[in-house]
C-alpha cells in the first residue's frame, strides 16, 4: 500500500454498527474486517450498538433507538440481521423501529449476476428493488368481528402521496445511474385509489425524467414477464407489500439471497439522502451459526455500498474494489457450500480482503493513470 495515504478519519465516515442475532452477528464481524483503515486505506470510525434480542429485551428497545439516533446523527449505518421474536408484547421488529426513528422511504435490493453461478431465465444484467419502506401492509391496523364461519377479519392499510413520490422519483434516478428501465408498478387497475395514486406518481416521475426508459405494468404480469426477460437491466418501484416478495424472488433468480446487499434511505426535504444503512437481506440462518460456513458475500456487499455513498474518492474508490473483489473471488472457485463451494466464512472474507489491499495498492501506485 502506498504509505502516503492517510489513515485519518475522513470527514463524515463515522458508522454506527449495528450487532445482531447468531449467523446474522457472525458475518457482521468478518464484514468489519474490511473497514480496516490498512485494508481500505482510510480510517473509518464506529459507534457500536447492540442490537441482539437479549439487549433489546433488557433495555426494551431503548439501545434501538439509541442507534436510531446515530444513524441520524452521522448519516451512516452498517446493521446485522436480528431476530423478531413472533410472541405480541415482546420487543417487535428492530427495522421497523429504525425506519420509523430516521423516517426511512426507500429500501433498494439489486440482484446482480454471480460470475459462474447460472441465473434463472435469461437474466443477466441488474434487476433493483425499489420497495416503499413504510406503512401499506405493514403496520396496518386489523381487527376481527363476528364468530365461527361468519367471523371476518378487516385491515386497514395507508399509504402517503409524499412516500408515494419519493419512492416513483428515486427509482427513474437509480435507473438512469445504472442505464435501466423502469419497470412494473402496482396493481392500480384493481385499485384506483389506492395503488391508484402510486401510479399516478410513477407516470408523474417519467414526465419528470424523459430521458428514461418507462414500462408500466401490473404488478401480476411483473412477476411473470421477469421469468421472460431478454436480460436488459430493470428497476422495479413497488408497495411495500409487494417490494417485499418482490425482492426475495430478484434475488434468487441470480442464485441465492446471499448474493446482494440491502440499502434502507432516508431522505432530506430537498430530496437528498440523509441516512444510508445498509445490510444483508437474509436472515439469521440459526442452523448455520458456530459452523463457520455460512456465505459472508451479502453482508460484505453491504459495506461496498454503504462506503459507494459517503463522500470522496477514497471511500468510492474501496467500495469499488470491494464489490470487484467478492465477484472476483466466487468467479475464481472460491466458494462458500451454498453456492457449489467448498470455502468456509472466514477463507472466503480473508480472500476478498487479500484482493481489496491488492487493489487499493495498485490503484495507488496508478494514481496518474485515468482509471
Amino acid at each position: 500500500m502506498d504509505r502516503a495515504i492517510s489513515f485519518e478519519s475522513m470527514p463524515g465516515t463515522t458508522v454506527a454498527v449495528l450487532h445482531g442475532d447468531q449467523t446474522g452477528e457472525e458475518l457482521l464481524l468478518e464484514a468489519l474486517r474490511l473497514l480496516e483503515a490498512d485494508v481500505i486505506g482510510f480510517k473509518v470510525e464506529r459507534q457500536d450498538f447492540d442490537l441482539s434480542i437479549e439487549q433489546r429485551r433488557a433495555t426494551r428497545n431503548q439501545v434501538v433507538l439509541d442507534a436510531a439516533a446515530a444513524l441520524r446523527e452521522h448519516g451512516y449505518g452498517l446493521k446485522a440481521a436480528t431476530i423478531t421474536p413472533e410472541g405480541a408484547g415482546d420487543v417487535g421488529s428492530p427495522n421497523a423501529i429504525l425506519r420509523k426513528q430516521i423516517d426511512g422511504r426507500v429500501i433498494v435490493r439489486t440482484g446482480r449476476r454471480i460470475p459462474g453461478v447460472r441465473p434463472l431465465a435469461g437474466v443477466h444484467a441488474p434487476i433493483s428493488v425499489i420497495r416503499m419502506a413504510v406503512d401499506d401492509a405493514y403496520g396496518a391496523k386489523e381487527w376481527r368481528e363476528g364468530h365461527d364461519l361468519d367471523e371476518w377479519a378487516y385491515r386497514t392499510e395507508k399509504i402517503s402521496r409524499r412516500t408515494c413520490r419519493i419512492v416513483a422519483e428515486y427509482a427513474f434516478t437509480h435507473a438512469r445511474r445504472i442505464e435501466a428501465k423502469v419497470f412494473g408498478g402496482p396493481k392500480f387497475t384493481v385499485s384506483p385509489v389506492y395503488e391508484g395514486m402510486f401510479k399516478e406518481e410513477l407516470d408523474a416521475a417519467a414526465t419528470r425524467h424523459p430521458d428514461v426508459r418507462y414500462e408500466p405494468q401490473l404488478i401480476d404480469a411483473t412477476y411473470a414477464l421477469l421469468l421472460t426477460t431478454t436480460g436488459e437491466s430493470l428497476v422495479i418501484p413497488a408497495l411495500n407489500r409487494d417490494g417485499d416478495t418482490l425482492s426475495d424472488l430478484v434475488m434468487q433468480m441470480f442464485g441465492t439471497i446471499a448474493g446482494a446487499e440491502s440499502v434502507l434511505l432516508a431522505f432530506q426535504d430537498q430530496g437528498e439522502i440523509a441516512v444510508a444503512m445498509t445490510e444483508a437481506p437474509h436472515g439469521t440462518a440459526p442452523a448455520l451459526q458456530g459452523k463457520n460456513i455460512a456465505n459472508p458475500m451479502a453482508m460484505i456487499l453491504a459495506v461496498a455500498s454503504l462506503l459507494g455513498y459517503m463522500k470522496g474518492e477514497q471511500p468510492h474508490r474501496a467500495s469499488r474494489s470491494i464489490y470487484e473483489a467478492a465477484l472476483e473471488t466466487v468467479s475464481d472457485g472460491i466458494r462458500t457450500a451454498d453456492l457449489g463451494g467448498q470455502a468456509s466464512t472466514t477463507e472466503f472474507a480473508d480472500e476478498v480482503i487479500r484482493r481489496v489491499r491488492t487493489k487499493i495498492d495498485v490503484w495507488s501506485a496508478l494514481a496518474d493513470v485515468e482509471r
